[in-house]
């Protein structure tokens, strides 16, 4: 209780007090005793999460189980959506055209023709005893919390003052995951887990750090001066928005997509077009930009088979969320070195070109266009080297 009740402010208050305290030669014992406190109303507050997110998955289980069999992804996937909005906001002046209706407003290249256990015995008693209920007394599931959110990534607290300020040295990294295995949760956590120090405070991004499966890794901030996720993350593993509002970034997100697998379906559709930007002026005046711009896209299917997801390759052994099958557009500027950054993310399908590597992997750093996107229709654009922050 003292966990959420608690204002987040306060536990960098009481860290840096706690500090103070330890530079003087008699110290105040009571902020020893807030900083113990605190920290153990962060692992209890860990605790608690991770148990609504394994309840709101068994739940959600149960009631997969009692919906009638459809071999479309479950609605829990499409909770995820980059939109909460439904698709009839949309409306076709507000909205680029899709590709695959866009015949005739650009040219097609001709060259480029060429185209676990416990976890398992849990839901099975929890469908045991939902069954044992009376059909009049079982209502339609929908998980509510203030904690956790089906479909988005945990926010794990730790309280970990660090005497190096804001930015957490690796001594304060290897005692944030030192908390996580206090409170027991070591073997619950998963890859994407967001970890935030609330010793070190709660501007932007201050003391968050993504779990790979071992280990606590920083964000990076090679593109935003927010932080994004690292790059070791598969963004395809999960929902579009599964860091949405966790990990607190622009409206259009940096994600990590390899696109390479799909090189053949990139090339046979890739467009130069105009496209009309509509801009603000420092006044407050709104004019529209026409700009060229390649566009194409690709499409992620689902597997006919259920229990066969799709891989991710280059990964280990990561599979493709549902939330992202559909059509996926990508757009980059409309010049050549711009083509050539999207040639060069699709090897496969194109020849190299002359000066350069062929052996050099292309680059996985996109953009989520949020505000374009929709249900089975997610757009993503490419990020140059130029646009890189340090």
């Amino acid at each position: 209780m003292r966990g959420v009740s608690l204002p987040t402010h306060q536990y960098a208050s009481a860290a840096q007090a706690w500090i103070e305290s330890k530079q003087q030669p008699d110290g105040d014992k009571s902020a020893s005793i807030t900083k113990s406190l605190l920290a153990s109303s962060c692992r209890a507050y860990t605790r608690v999460v991770l148990r609504l997110r394994a309840q709101a998955e068994a739940e959600a289980a149960v009631k997969a189980a009692e919906r009638p069999h459809n071999t479309g992804p479950p609605p829990s996937a499409s909770s995820a959506n980059i939109n909460t909005r439904p698709p009839t906001s949309y409306s076709p002046s507000s909205r680029p055209v899709s590709p695959s209706s866009s015949i005739g407003h650009g040219y097609q290249n001709s060259y480029l023709g060429h185209g676990s256990s416990a976890a398992s015995h849990s839901r099975r008693s929890y469908t045991d005893l939902h069954a044992q209920l009376p059909t009049s007394t079982r209502q339609p599931y929908q998980f509510r919390s203030p904690l956790f959110r089906l479909g988005h990534a945990p926010l794990l607290r730790v309280f970990v003052p660090s005497v190096e300020g804001m930015w957490l040295s690796d001594n304060s990294v290897l005692d944030c995951e030192k908390e996580l295995k206090r409170a027991g949760v070591l073997s619950q956590m998963r890859v994407g887990d967001v970890v935030w120090d609330t010793a070190v405070g709660d501007e932007g991004n201050i003391g968050r750090m993504v779990w790979d499966g071992n280990y606590l890794i920083d964000l990076d901030y090679s593109y935003s001066r927010t932080g994004d996720l690292p790059q070791y993350i598969h963004t395809l593993a999960f929902p579009p928005s599964y860091f949405h509002r966790v990990i607190r970034t622009s409206s259009n997100p940096i994600c990590y997509i390899d696109i390479s697998p799909w090189s053949e379906e990139i090339a046979a559709n890739l467009q130069l077009l105009q496209d009309r930007l509509r801009t603000e002026t420092p006044q407050g005046a709104h004019h529209t930009v026409v700009r060229w711009i390649h566009r194409s896209s690709f499409r992620i299917r689902s597997n006919p088979h259920r229990n066969s997801p799709i891989t991710i390759p280059n990964s280990q052994n990561l599979t493709v969320d549902p939330a992202w099958y559909g059509t996926i557009v990508v757009e980059t500027e409309g010049t050549n070195e711009g083509l050539a950054d999207l040639q060069s993310r699709c090897k496969p399908a194109f020849p190299i070109r002359a000066g350069t590597d062929p052996k050099k992997v292309g680059s996985r750093v996109f953009r989520l266009l949020r505000e374009r996107s929709r249900p089975g229709e997610i757009w993503i654009c490419i990020v140059h080297d130029k646009e890189r922050l340090m």
